[in-house]
């Protein structure tokens, strides 16, 4: 059967499951009760599966009729949700203030437990299959953490892919392309350190928030000035802190600046974070004043394997029609820890259209909802990208 035809019949409990996981949402590495959840769901069905894989991390393994490739492939779905609050008035609203499920990851294990029930009811493949639960994507680097605890030595998949939704595309679409998927995500802190004095006589003090200013001002023409026109890369400088608001007439001692660098090549990143060094010190110095740049980097670009890339848009085919297909979506700037396990094996990184977008409701959007109606498609993407990988033959 179909691995979506086969899901359209369990819609009802995976729906009803999906929206259990937005009411109970939880933040990285503290995601208990989504684990206990995923743990039961594959027991019942009779899915071998390992805890506590990357501290809350789940990975069930599911073989085939036959294993005669000696293969395996790794599909991923993230689990956690952000420190937002929710302002939807619906039933399965989240229950905790300060957190939610705001960018459909309790979509996205649903799915790849519809495609566990498809793929341990048929083993219609040959081979292993590796369904990887991931903790902590937003901004913990929860793959990391379960590279690190040895995952792909324990669950050796030879290729792995990753689906999520998107708002910007209309249900019943899958987008997908080879090279850059999303950006490189990397934290800049500046912190400047001045001279503190009365507002009414500057010239006695050294000025950390003016400093901040040129900063900032300088910062912004990095990108134009020093990267190539056909090369993309974005520098924000998104909070600052200086000061006291109830002390209208006194110049701080110090300031802070807090932003993100965003790239996909190594070389531009390079550059960018050379340039900003450079920028920051002699700035502050021209003005009398010291600064340091903390440049950590956090994820890095999500790049899909050309053939992978081509095999995940041939499997969307098959089961949507090359007209539903987008191979040419353009790459986001936002980032995706499935990176790191790009870095480690060749695969993909696909989107699911859910619509959306068009009512202003976007990812990371306090009335954000994921679309029940794309389960099953989703679900069955994932199932055939293992089945097709892993045929079963005569």
């Amino acid at each position: 059967m179909n691995p979506v035809d086969y899901l359209r019949g369990e819609h009802s409990a995976l729906t009803e499951l999906r929206r259990d996981l937005h009411a109970h949402p939880e933040l990285g590495f503290e995601e208990h009760r989504t684990a206990q959840i995923v743990a039961a769901e594959l027991d019942r069905i009779g899915v071998e599966y390992h805890s506590g894989v990357g501290r809350t991390g789940v990975v069930a393994v599911i073989r085939g009729q036959r294993n005669d490739s000696g293969r395996a492939v790794g599909l991923r779905a993230d689990m956690d949700a952000l420190p937002m609050h929710e302002e939807n008035e619906f039933a399965h609203v989240s229950r905790f203030k300060g957190r939610m499920h705001g960018c459909g990851h309790d979509g996205h294990t649903t799915m790849l437990l519809g495609a566990a029930r498809y793929l341990a009811s048929s083993r219609n493949f040959d081979g292993t299959v590796y369904l990887i639960f991931q903790p902590g994507e937003e901004g913990f680097g929860g793959g990391k953490a379960m590279i690190d605890d040895g995952l792909f030595e324990r669950f050796p998949a030879d290729e792995i892919y990753a689906l999520h939704n998107w708002p910007g595309l209309p249900p019943g679409t899958i987008a997908v392309r080879p090279g850059p998927m999303m950006a490189a995500a990397d934290r800049i802190e500046i912190h400047i350190e001045g001279r503190g004095g009365h507002g009414a006589h500057p010239y006695l003090a050294v000025d950390p928030v003016l400093v901040a200013g040129h900063i900032i001002t300088a910062a912004q023409s990095i990108v134009s000035r020093n990267v190539s026109p056909v090369d993309t890369a974005v520098v924000s400088l998104c909070a600052m802190h200086a000061g006291n608001l109830a002390a209208m007439s006194v110049i701080p001692r110090d300031a802070r600046l807090v932003g993100t660098v965003r790239t996909f090549r190594p070389a531009t990143q390079d550059a960018i974070e050379r340039r900003l060094n450079e920028l920051v010190h002699s700035i502050a110095a021209a003005f009398g004043a010291t600064a340091t740049l903390k440049y950590e980097r956090v994820y890095p670009a999500t790049i899909n394997s050309e053939r992978e890339a081509e095999f995940a848009a041939e499997v969307a085919d098959t089961l949507i029609g090359p007209d539903n297909v987008v191979r040419d979506l353009e790459p986001s700037m936002g980032s995706e820890d499935f990176s790191f396990m790009l870095q480690r094996r060749p695969g993909a990184y696909a989107r699911l259209g859910q619509g959306g977008a068009e009512g202003g409701c976007f990812l990371h959007n306090s009335r954000y909802d994921f679309n029940d109606e794309v389960i099953p498609l989703g679900g069955g993407y994932l199932a055939a990208l293992a089945e097709q990988a892993l045929p079963l033959g005569a």
